[in-house]
């Protein structure tokens, strides 16, 4: 593993090298045009082609290491960590699997990728990166401007567990239900997660069975070890959890080192899971209701 992390740092480093340079070109280029190169637009003109072509292939090159990291090493890490794990960096949930969440409006444009769906202790689930962007236009003296406002970027996980729930539950830590069942708001026993969370259920006998103390004090810990907006839904047969956190998931940042600190952040990003499965006792029969 280590030759393989010091391949990809070799990489990225040449990549952040012709960054670094195009982007001092570019400075230094318009601090001499303000200066001594005001009459001299050609010697501006050639150094400011320097800087671009510096930053083009610098991100070109930065682009593809990022790609080959993810293809060739995540894929395979990802199999390593989780039961038939399969990770598929450029897909990502379909905008039905986020409005089937019932607590994602829609949105004007929409971001998936990093796709990772596998079993763990018997739980099946999926998750992707998610970005939701609403379209917003402003008028100015100069005229009407489009733009686009982010009000979602996180990661969103269903699980799978083939088992009846009798009406339909949310927990929200942010927003409010966006469909149109005949959802309520429920008060539970817990003053504390009542203040963090609000819950609404369809049938609020439900939210007392499913919201139990110790579930309740367990998403509490979850939520306090995961900075973010969190959200859940109990849906049909399927579990659905968002957490609000303006991260992006698995993806290389400039200038900070291919290594092993790196390898141990994308496995926590896994453990999450792990931890949401344990700590809410998805592989325990506890949510098996006859209707």
């Amino acid at each position: 593993m280590e030759k393989q992390l010091e391949y990809f740092q070799s990489r990225k480093a040449r990549a952040e090298l012709f960054i670094t340079l195009g982007g001092l070109s570019l400075i230094l280029a318009f601090a001499l045009f303000f200066t001594i190169l005001y009459d001299m637009p050609t010697l501006f003109v050639i150094l400011l082609f320097i800087a671009i072509t510096l930053l083009i292939i610098g991100g070109t090159m930065y682009s593809k290491v990022s790609h080959d990291f993810k293809h060739d090493f995540l894929v395979k890490l990802m199999g390593d960590l989780i039961d038939d794990g399969r990770y598929s960096p450029k897909h990502g949930l379909a905008s039905q699997q986020i409005y089937q969440t019932e607590f994602l409006k829609r949105a004007d444009r929409i971001k998936t990728e990093d796709l990772l769906q596998g079993t763990i202790d018997g739980v099946a689930f999926v998750s992707s990166d998610v970005r939701l962007e609403e379209r917003r236009v402003r008028h100015t003296k100069h005229g009407t401007q489009t733009y686009y406002e982010k009000f979602f970027m996180g990661r969103v996980f269903i699980f799978e567990f083939n088992k009846n729930f009798d009406g339909y539950l949310q927990v929200l830590e942010q927003g409010r239900p966006t469909v149109n069942r005949r959802y309520e708001k429920v008060k539970l026993e817990s003053i504390e997660f009542n203040k963090k969370f609000k819950t609404y259920a369809t049938n609020p006998h439900t939210a007392f069975f499913i919201l139990t103390p110790h579930l309740m004090e367990n998403m509490m810990k979850f939520e306090k070890n995961n900075p973010g907006r969190l959200n859940f839904s109990f849906i049909d047969t399927r579990m659905y959890v968002a957490i609000n956190n303006n991260k992006d998931t698995f993806s290389l940042a400039i200038y900070r080192k291919i290594d092993a600190s790196l390898i141990e952040s994308f496995k926590r990003d896994v453990q999450v899971i792990y931890d949401l499965i344990d700590d809410l006792k998805l592989n325990v029969d506890i949510y098996k209701k006859e209707v």
